[in-house]
This record gives structure tokens, C-alpha cells and sequence, in this order.
């Protein structure tokens, strides 16, 4: 069964939360249900037609405090991973090519969102986008980022790992 984004006219499924067109925020299917998954990420569960894969938390391992990771689950790039090093201080997230992590896509806008390293963790920051930054499905302004959190920007949908915390 189908329904109609609001804001494109996109046909998508019931159990779509963002159209696959232009990102928007769908409102909810008759037959949506989610469990957590291993990580704490929100998994679609077996109504779903495209589950997220799941990502190894080993791929931390090694980083020193304030070191991240995100992880494309869904989107152009996927699989593809981002280390974060709290060094860099602030990490734009846009389509704009000058940007420190380019999303190459017409759901992210030019200068999307900004990755702050705060106190040995990360904040993201929307930046006023048009499709809004999300996180665990949530749109957001500004949130402190945890371990295993689902962040999408645009079409992108990226999982976001945190080292345990060993020198560097």
C-alpha cells in the first residue's frame, strides 16, 4: 500500500518515516512498529521492508576520547564511515563541496548541519536546513549525541559510534 509525501507528492510505502524523494518527514503508517536494535538504533522490524543493517561497535576500537564514528547505514553512501577527531573542533555537514563531510544529495542543504565536540562527546546542530536534522527519528535543533544514536540528514541515515574512551 502507498501514501502520498505531503510536501512532493512522492508515492511511499506505509512504513516509510521520510520520503525517498525529498527527505520529508512522513506522518506515521497504519502498521509502523520498531524494536531496538543491539546498538540502541532504532531497527525496522519484520513488517519492514528494508531493515537497517547493523554496524560492528568494534569499529571504535583503538580511538581516544572524544573520537567518534558515523557510519552511513542508508543513503549514497552507505557503509561508508566518518571518523570524527574531537581536534577538528567543529565538522560541517552539507552538500556545498566545501564542506568537512560532503553529502552529495538534494535533501541536504548547501551547509545542513555542524558536529560539535563538546566535553568528550559530540553535539549536532541543524543548521536551519529545510529538511531538518534528525535524531532516533527525532528532528532536532541542537542535541548531545550517545553512543548508537540514528542521525539522518536528507536521505542520509548514519549511526553514530562513540570510542570507549582510551588514551590516545
Amino acid at each position: 500500500m502507498s501514501r502520498q509525501c505531503p510536501r512532493c507528492g512522492h508515492l511511499a510505502e506505509d512504513l516509510d518515516h521520510f520520503c525517498a524523494s525529498c527527505g520529508a518527514e512522513l506522518a506515521p503508517g497504519p502498521e509502523a512498529a520498531f524494536q531496538t536494535g543491539v546498538l540502541g538504533v532504532r531497527v525496522a522490524s519484520e513488517g519492514d521492508s528494508a531493515p537497517l543493517p547493523t554496524v560492528d561497535p568494534t569499529s571504535v576500537g583503538g580511538l581516544g576520547r572524544g573520537h567518534a564514528v558515523l557510519v552511513v547505514l542508508r543513503g549514497p553512501q552507505e557503509g561508508a564511515r566518518f571518523d570524527l577527531d574531537p581536534a577538528l573542533g567543529t565538522v560541517v555537514l552539507g552538500r556545498a563541496p566545501d564542506c568537512d563531510l560532503f553529502l552529495d544529495d538534494v535533501t541536504v542543504s548547501r551547509r545542513h548541519a555542524e558536529l560539535h565536540a563538546v566535553d568528550g562527546t559530540w553535539e549536532l546542530a541543524d543548521s536551519g536546513s529545510l529538511n531538518g536534522s534528525y535524531v532516533n527519528r527525532r528532528r532536532i535543533d541542537r542535541q548531545l549525541l550517545s553512543g548508537g544514536d540514528e542521525v539522518q540528514i536528507g536521505k542520509y541515515r548514519f549511526v553514530f559510534l562513540e570510542a570507549a574512551g582510551e588514551s590516545s
